[in-house]
């Protein structure tokens, strides 16, 4: 009897010490899904409103996939933290609400290319972060939930037009988030995949199967002054605000500090070297972040690396599939993965509002902001992401100044 509870110790120890082998893998690919499934459909949103085709959007989510892995495996293994990357999804929203400018898609890897080596500046010189962090965050705030607006308005209209397409997404999204919100979207897209599949055995779509294997389409680049300043600079400003400096506060407050030079080097860099196959920005993780750093990943926080590293190599599978899935998504009903893509950034929206709001004295300002970037107009070939945040500058001053 003591032989038989002595081996069921063991295993029990056996079982348990298998358990904590694979909890942090477990948690990486966690992350990885999430973050992908989560908001794919608005990078191919933004990707396409600046001028991409389809092939050339493909390539971007395969090549930021390939960035991501690299870099993600690169910095967590040389500094065993859960260092995790992900494209900038806030900088998706914003090239969706910008448009084609001057140059069309050349003139947009161009202002990539640029957006690169900023961040990468940014490591190098401490004035230049300085000086974004210097930039109201009010101000910052109601830029981006200025220029997400229009999308998160999609599932609305979408479902006027549709609503037999569009409901089931949307019931799904609404049902997951009352009870795991990280998997809301995910299971959106799961909902909005089965809907594309019906619609495909149907006969009411069509799939190229000439492009489901992943390919990368280089893109000379151009340099325009519009690209650059309704581009570049508001692309730059959204990313460092709302992904590098929020991502390094994130893995702070689990007691990590971010090698700020060398991830800027590493995002900044990549960004800039497969900006022609349609990398807009790559750059710290944000949310996601936490699933890879939190005690949840690993009990010791020295052992949470290895998370990261499985996020990386599940990014790597994740974007050998990319072509497949945007073929899949061109098969899709009209405004079903713009559904996907309006209900992905309605937390970003909620929180943006939140805190461009929450300064009494900047009100004004922020609404200004706002206004202005949901209007999405295009001024001397600029669009509105620029004008928003001039004209908030502008008014914050005379006002504060007033008072």
């Amino acid at each position: 009897m003591q032989d038989d509870t002595g081996r069921d110790d063991t295993l029990r120890d056996d079982t348990a010490s298998t358990i904590k082998r694979s909890q942090p893998i477990s948690a990486g690919v966690v992350t990885a899904l999430v973050g992908f499934t989560s908001s794919f459909a608005v990078v191919l949103a933004g990707l396409r409103s600046v001028g991409a085709t389809p092939a050339q959007a493909a390539s971007g989510l395969f090549a930021m996939s390939l960035v991501m892995a690299v870099g993600i495996v690169f910095l967590a293994w040389r500094y065993r933290m859960p260092i995790t990357l992900a494209w900038s999804t806030p900088g998706a929203a914003l090239l969706a609400g910008t448009g084609v400018v001057a140059g069309g898609w050349p003139a947009a890897i161009g202002a990539f290319v640029v957006t690169g080596l900023a961040i990468v500046a940014t490591g190098i010189w401490s004035k230049l972060g300085s000086l974004i962090a210097s930039i109201p965050v009010s101000l910052a705030q109601a830029m981006l939930a200025g220029v997400i607006l229009p999308l998160c308005v999609e599932p609305v209209t979408a479902f006027a037009d549709n609503p037999a397409v569009i409901a089931p997404v949307v019931v799904v999204w609404l049902l997951v988030t009352r009870f795991s919100p990280r998997w809301a979207v995910p299971a959106a897209f799961g909902a909005a995949a089965v809907v594309i599949g019906i619609s495909i055995i149907t006969g009411d779509s069509d799939v190229d199967t000439s492009r489901l294997g992943p390919s990368i389409i280089l893109t000379t680049p151009q340099w325009t002054w519009q690209a650059m300043i309704g581009i570049a600079l508001p692309l730059y400003i959204v990313t460092m605000a709302s992904q590098n400096i929020p991502g390094s506060a994130v893995l702070a407050s689990y007691g990590y500090t971010v090698p700020w030079r060398s991830s800027m080097a590493v995002t900044g860099i990549g960004t800039a070297v497969t900006a022609p196959a349609g990398v807009h920005a790559v750059n710290l993780a944000a949310i996601s972040a936490a699933l890879a750093a939190a005690p949840a990943a690993h009990p010791d926080p020295k052992k949470r690396w290895i998370a990261a590293v499985s996020a990386g190599l599940t990014y790597f599978v994740l974007g050998l599939g990319s072509a497949a899935l945007v073929t899949m998504v061109g098969a899709a009903p009209t405004g079903i993965v713009e559904t996907v893509a309006g209900l992905a950034l309605l937390g970003v929206l909620a929180s943006s509002l939140a805190a461009c709001l929450r300064d009494e004295r900047g009100r004004e300002a922020a609404a200004v902001t706002f206004v202005i970037a949901a209007s999405g107009v295009t001024i001397a070939g600029i669009g509105s992401a620029f004008w928003a945040l001039v004209m908030g500058l502008i008014t914050r001053a005379t006002l504060l100044t007033r008072s």
